[in-house]
């Protein structure tokens, strides 16, 4: 792919992912695409066969962004609960900087009846990147619940729950904005979000020496 092509084809993307995110799959057509990216209906076939194979390239986009952001801190030779919280900071970064992203991924959770990804190598590729965000999350919380960092808890529920922390919140929009008052983006906002996150798995997940009446009564 030469210059020219691999700028056209990061255009599309990036395009594709603005408009996907703002109707879903179903509200966008190639035409529509096409324009918005400068190029003729032609070219963007030239690029992307289909509409299922440009949205699909543009969801394992957004996942290898969130990707390239946590995994390396999963490695690093730190306790589980610090580790945790820079997670969380590179996660909420990463929609911060993507504000689509959010938006784009809460809509695909609900538009994989559209098509079956698996069918597709980009669908294949989006789902390896999801399953190593969320294995490699997991394994996190596992390893903090061993090492007694972490009480026993559900690690799979525990995840849920930061998915909906995170996705939903930059997904929200003007909902979000009326409940805090303000811009969901600001850099204040952003600082208070990645905070309030941590307070609350501080709190949910601190391991606590049981009380000397605890589970004592009938």
């Amino acid at each position: 792919m030469n210059d020219a092509t691999a700028n056209s084809h990061a255009k599309i993307l990036e395009v594709a992912e603005a408009l996907y995110a703002r109707r879903g799959f179903a509200g966008v057509g190639m035409r529509e695409l096409a324009e918005a990216a400068g190029l003729g209906k032609s070219s963007l076939f030239h690029h992307f066969r289909s509409k299922v194979q440009l949205y699909l390239a543009v969801v394992e986009r957004v996942l290898a962004r969130v990707e390239e952001r946590v995994q390396p801190i999963l490695t690093a030779h730190a306790p589980a609960a610090e580790r945790l919280d820079r997670w969380i900071d590179a996660l909420v970064d990463a929609f911060a900087e993507q504000p689509a992203s959010a938006r784009l991924l809460l809509r695909a959770l609900f538009e994989e009846d559209e098509f079956d990804a698996a069918d597709w190598p980009e669908g294949q590729a989006a789902e390896r990147r999801l399953a190593n965000v969320l294995d490699g999350i997991t394994r996190l919380l596992q390893q903090g619940m061993r090492a007694g960092e972490f009480r026993a808890a559900s690690a799979p529920h525990v995840v849920q729950a930061l998915i909906g922390a995170t996705i939903y919140h930059f997904a929200s929009g003007e909902i979000g904005e009326r409940l805090l008052g303000g811009r969901l983006l600001s850099a204040e906002a952003v600082r208070a979000r990645k905070a309030e996150m941590k307070q609350f798995l501080h709190y949910g997940l601190a391991a606590r020496p049981a009380s000397s009446d605890e589970g004592g009564q009938s």
